[in-house]
């Protein structure tokens, strides 16, 4: 059978990755009966057939996938690894100034930003204003970690025990969203202009 064009043998070797990340992690998951992390490990499920249906029309960098399905394995990692008495989203990499979750969020969210820019772009005309481009980017990635957040408050709303912080934890999150979000839409606007 022949491959469509957009698929190359590192699409097919970064699929293996994450489908076998999270067939380790749904185990682990399982065995804990972490029914919360069980739950995303379904949503980042749906997210990777997403995102690969869309590369074959979008054709994305293989930065960009390899930057995606590094946010999976963080998070997952992130809810299964102990750091002590707490998971690993709860680790201070800089004290009082710096979670992992936080960077999770940067880095996760910036990639989600990445991803809805580099669809945008081939939609659009010779005489586009980019600094709206990428606003709008920005805003499609801010959207997509609100909808992050959604799925997190229906763990909270469906599950006897999450991981979940309060109400600043979800606004830190909101934060780091939009960091990662303005960064990442910097730093494709920055390629723009270098490439001429």
């Amino acid at each position: 059978m022949k491959l469509p064009e957009a698929v190359k043998p590192r699409h097919i070797a970064l699929l293996a990755f994450n489908v076998a990340y999270l067939l380790v992690f749904t185990y682990l998951f399982w065995l804990r009966a972490n029914s919360e992390f069980l739950m995303y490990v379904v949503t980042v499920s749906i997210f990777l057939v997403f995102v690969a249906r869309m590369h074959l029309r979008y054709r994305f960098s293989f930065g960009v996938l390899l930057g995606l399905s590094t946010w999976g394995l963080m998070h997952m990692l992130g809810g299964c690894v102990r750091v002590g008495d707490e998971v690993l989203y709860g680790l201070w990499l800089i004290p009082g100034r710096l979670r992992y979750d936080q960077l999770v969020h940067a880095f996760g969210f910036g990639y989600a930003t990445l991803f809805c820019y580099y669809v945008l772009e081939p939609n659009l005309g010779p005489k586009v204003r980019w600094f709206a481009v990428g606003v709008i980017a920005v805003l499609a990635g801010m959207g997509i970690g609100a909808l992050n957040e959604v799925i997190e408050f229906v763990a909270v709303l469906t599950m006897p025990e999450t991981g979940v912080g309060g109400y600043e934890n979800t606004m830190w999150d909101i934060v780091f969203n939009t960091l990662g979000a303005v960064l990442a839409v910097s730093y494709a606007m920055l390629k723009r202009r270098m490439q001429g």
